[in-house]
């Protein structure tokens, strides 16, 4: 059950147990051919859509959202907006006074084009979790680890008076205000000459020390300086000061603080105000400035980003901006006034946000020109696991209701949506829904454009109040396709899910696809969102004994032996002599995952999936028949958190890192074969040779796989390698970053891996940044 937001009325979501098979069936039983579904389709025009097909900017069009601000969790971006609702007068739209916002917006994505909308967040006035503050704007957040839990943390300004904070146990709430009143205001120390108190910008440094940016407005004959720019640290509950707000000297301040750690410097960023002539610094623009500190002193270095109205006719007025990093590359959020334009072809002040990628070269940020092209997908859409229904690249005619579970609403006859970079390389026979009609319609699925090519159609009966599935065979296609969903009828949509084609295959053929297989040895196994290792509870072997996480202490009951035993499943076997069982082969969410004696039954069997993150895998159950997961439950961080099973989603609670490890000691090794890889030509390095292997290319990016051979003939104890790329690496795991120069890396071995012995080799995965797809590696030395 969920709830979602109508037109101010809340109206509850029933639950459904059936499934009808639509476009074979009707709810009467008669029998409809593809081709009686079509006819509806005949003559419909579509509704128009405020952006192109080609473009991906504004990122949402079904409602404004301004003053964006990004939180990057969980290999996911989360933006928060000033939701810039309409203002009317005598019946018509009127010009924003923004005197009337309340609510804030959330949206999120993981690919930068397709967006999950998230709803509005009710913060402010009789109706809001913040019910003493007037207004909400320019909304910025973070997270924080507290007392083991990852904490959420809204910032937003009260008009021009003030900032409060909501905290939240999800990026996308529910949210509680958790001191009842704003948290800086003008009688903050410091504060009383700050003109406008609005627009945070909040960071957590390495050491979990928070810092929060604010401030404004420009005093009487300070345009140079206005000195109206604030820090101030934060508690360690990240909901009180933990000293006194410090004056920022940004010259040319008007608005818009923004905070960002590259490298081992901070870079403050604001918009200039619009009386700069003569000083060489543009108005209106997003300046910058770096620090050695978070607090300052800054020294004023360049410009990022004019103002959107040079890049797009009549979207003038105020900047406000978000610097973000994501799988590798920066990126610039902002708003404009493009979309409001296209609507009304006027400026009302209604604004919406675009993103455009930003470089980094050696510590400077290069300008960035705004586009309606956008950014680049970084990552397909899998259509094999839910998607929700307001997950969207574009839109329209529809609305989306709710707040955090939401629902795409008011569709129409005409209207539509549509996803982009749809990865189907495992074919598709059908497509199933979960929709509301009280008149009944048809989706048509079709792929390019909503009037591109039919894949078939989907009839949604009148289902009397209620939520149902529904879904019909559609024609099967493969590789990487735009995909829409056009509707002949009024319905509201949940969520859908495409089904793998199944073809002439059988049923061992469809069970062993997509599966990583790596060498049979001893194992650690690191949950990713704990940061923990599996283990036997208390250490001890027994049938039927929990298995949970714990803290890394190198006992039996965390080291697993992994046996490869065909058709892409594993068996773990502990240093304890007992297998890793999932309690009596059962498929159900929740089942207790434990060991017992080996027995050779499904129950004993897994199978590694890959992730985007190399040496990152899905651990399937065999008796779930691939559908569950070893999973961390409730998403668990403590010491003794249980591990079940569970629908595998591919959350972070899922995720595991396999680390070499050496055999318990009374256990007899088994050498684990290691695989010689091919030098990488260009290299005239005699002490090592290295090779890598990409995984994922998305020309911004790209993860790989690099292996070091040790060509010195003698065993290393705590070897370091230096190296150089054609390509810049922005982050490495299963090895330590001693030192980066440029293209050039210093690593070293990491604590699990530290002898290499003579001929031998070893592999450590990577991020890298935009460059040459072929990727060579020159200058190697190892000792």
């Amino acid at each position: 059950m969920k709830a979602y937001l109508k037109s101010i009325k809340h109206i509850k979501k029933m639950a459904l147990t059936g499934l009808l098979a639509v476009g074979l069936v009707t709810q009467q039983g008669i029998s409809v051919s593809a081709a009686d579904l079509s006819s509806t389709f005949n003559n419909l025009n579509l509704t128009f859509a405020y952006k192109k097909q080609n473009e991906n900017n504004p990122i949402i069009t079904q409602r404004y959202a301004a003053d964006p601000s990004v939180m990057v969790y969980n290999d996911t971006v989360y933006l928060y907006a000033t939701n810039d609702s309409y203002e009317y007068s005598n019946g018509s739209i009127k010009e924003n006074s923004y005197s009337t916002i309340q609510t804030l917006n959330c949206i999120s994505s993981k690919d930068l084009v397709n967006w999950t909308d998230h709803g509005t967040i009710q913060v402010a006035g009789s109706r809001g979790v913040a019910k003493w503050a007037g207004n909400s704007w320019a909304p910025c957040a973070t997270y924080k680890k507290i007392n083991g839990k990852d904490k959420f943390f809204l910032y937003f300004a009260n008009n021009a008076n003030g900032i409060g904070v909501l905290v939240a146990d999800s990026p996308t709430g529910p949210w509680t205000d958790p001191i009842g009143k704003a948290l800086i205001s003008r009688s903050t120390p410091n504060c009383s000459d700050v003109v406008w108190c609005f627009d945070p910008a909040v960071f957590v440094d390495s050491d979990g020390t928070g810092y929060l940016y604010f401030g404004g407005g420009i005093p009487t004959g300070q345009n140079a300086h206005p000195k109206t720019a604030r820090v101030v640290k934060l508690g360690g509950d990240m909901t009180s000061l933990a000293g006194t707000p410090i004056t920022i000297d940004a010259p040319y301040l008007f608005e818009d603080s923004g905070i960002n750690k590259i490298g081992n410097k901070y870079y403050y960023s604001y918009c200039s105000n619009f009386n700069t002539a003569g000083s060489g610094i543009n108005g209106g623009a997003i300046e910058y400035m770096v620090s050695n500190s978070p607090t300052g002193p800054f020294t004023f270095t360049g410009e990022v980003f004019k103002n959107p109205g040079v890049y797009f006719n009549g979207s003038g007025g105020n900047n406000h901006h978000s610097i973000f990093e994501f799988k590798g590359s920066y990126y610039l959020a902002y708003h404009t006034r493009t979309l409001e334009l296209a609507q009304f072809g006027k400026n009302l002040g209604y604004r919406s946000t675009h993103l455009d990628k930003l470089s980094v070269n050696n510590g400077v940020l290069s300008e960035v020109k705004g586009t309606m092209a956008g950014a680049s997908q970084v990552s397909y859409l899998n259509p094999y696991e839910r998607v929700e229904a307001e997950t969207m690249a574009i839109q329209a005619g529809v609305n989306v209701s709710g707040s955090g579970n939401t629902l795409v609403t008011d569709i129409h006859a005409g209207d539509w949506i549509g996803v982009k970079g749809v990865d189907f390389s495992d074919g598709l026979s059908k497509i199933t829904v979960s929709a509301k009609s009280s008149t009944g319609g048809v989706i048509k699925v079709c792929t390019n454009s909503p009037s591109g090519t039919a894949l078939g159609y989907i009839e949604v009966p009148n289902t009397s109040g209620a939520f149902v599935e529904v879904s019909s065979v559609l024609s099967n296609i493969s590789g990487v396709k735009d995909l829409y969903f056009v509707f002949s009828g009024n319905m509201e949509l949940d969520y859908w899910k495409a089904v793998a084609y199944s073809g002439q295959a059988t049923e061992t053929d469809t069970t062993v696809k997509n599966y990583a297989t790596l060498s049979d040895g001893w194992y650690y196994l690191k949950n990713t969102n704990a940061q923990k290792y599996l283990q036997v509870k208390d250490n001890v072997g027994a049938n039927g004994q929990n298995v949970e996480i714990g803290t890394g202490t190198g006992a039996n009951g965390q080291k697993w032996y992994l046996t490869n035993t065909g058709n892409g499943y594993v068996t773990f076997k502990n240093g304890l002599d007992y297998m890793l069982d999932v309690a009596n082969g059962a498929n159900v969410d929740g089942t207790n995952i434990q060991i017992y004696s080996p027995n050779g039954m499904d129950a004993q069997k897994f199978k590694l999936v890959p992730t985007a993150t190399s040496n990152v895998y899905g651990i399937l159950t065999k008796s779930s028949v691939d559908t569950k997961s070893l999973d961390v439950y409730n998403f668990g961080t403590t010491d003794g958190s249980n591990v079940c099973e569970w629908t595998y989603y591919k959350n972070s609670c899922q995720m595991w890192v396999l680390e070499p490890c050496s055999a318990p000691e009374s256990t007899v090794p088994v050498p684990t074969p290691t695989p010689t890889p091919t030098p990488t030509p260009d290299s005239p390095s005699t002490t090592a040779s290295m090779s890598i292997k990409i995984f994922s290319d998305w020309s911004d990016g790209a993860t790989a796989d690099i292996t070091i051979t040790n060509n010195t003939g003698k065993n290393l104890n705590g070897w370091t390698c230096t190296f150089t790329t054609n390509r810049p690496i922005s982050s490495i795991w299963n090895a330590e970053l001693v030192s980066s120069n440029g293209t050039t890396y210093t690593i070293s071995s990491p604590s699990w891996q530290s002898n290499l012995a003579a001929g031998a080799s070893y592999t450590f995965g990577c991020n890298m940044g935009s460059g040459p797809a072929n990727v060579t590696i020159t200058n190697i030395s190892l000792k």
